[in-house]
């Protein structure tokens, strides 16, 4: 079994969407839960491979996404970016090579358990 197949398992069994966006703010790769998030419920097609800020397209939505990316540069700390309309945490996560050099971060999902 190779590695990319098993990391891909592993995210695809995730329950809520994934997306990793490299440094130059392009969507590399979703996750299935993802695919279904932006394509079926928000009717996006074809994001592999394009900007992030053609699904986040307000100068406020662009704004936060560059800033949070540069914060998590300097403090490789995951930012809180909100909640969404089905009561899950949004998160950017940043992601290293094996160098330790920044190649982008992943937005990341989770059930907001605060009331």
């Amino acid at each position: 079994m190779e590695q990319l197949e098993i990391m891909e398992g592993i995210l695809n069994s995730y329950p809520y969407p994934i997306v990793f966006v490299d440094k130059d703010f392009v969507i590399r790769y979703m996750n299935q839960c993802a695919q279904y998030h932006y394509y079926q419920e928000r009717g996006y097609k074809d994001l592999i491979g394009k900007s992030i800020f053609e699904c986040h397209d307000s100068e406020m939505a662009k704004e936060k996404i560059k800033k949070g990316f540069e914060s998590i540069c300097r403090n490789g700390k995951p930012i809180f970016v909100g909640v969404n309309i089905k009561n899950l945490r949004i998160y950017m996560q940043g992601v290293k090579n094996q160098a330790g050099e920044w190649i982008g971060f992943f937005e990341r999902f989770e059930l907001n358990l605060q009331k």
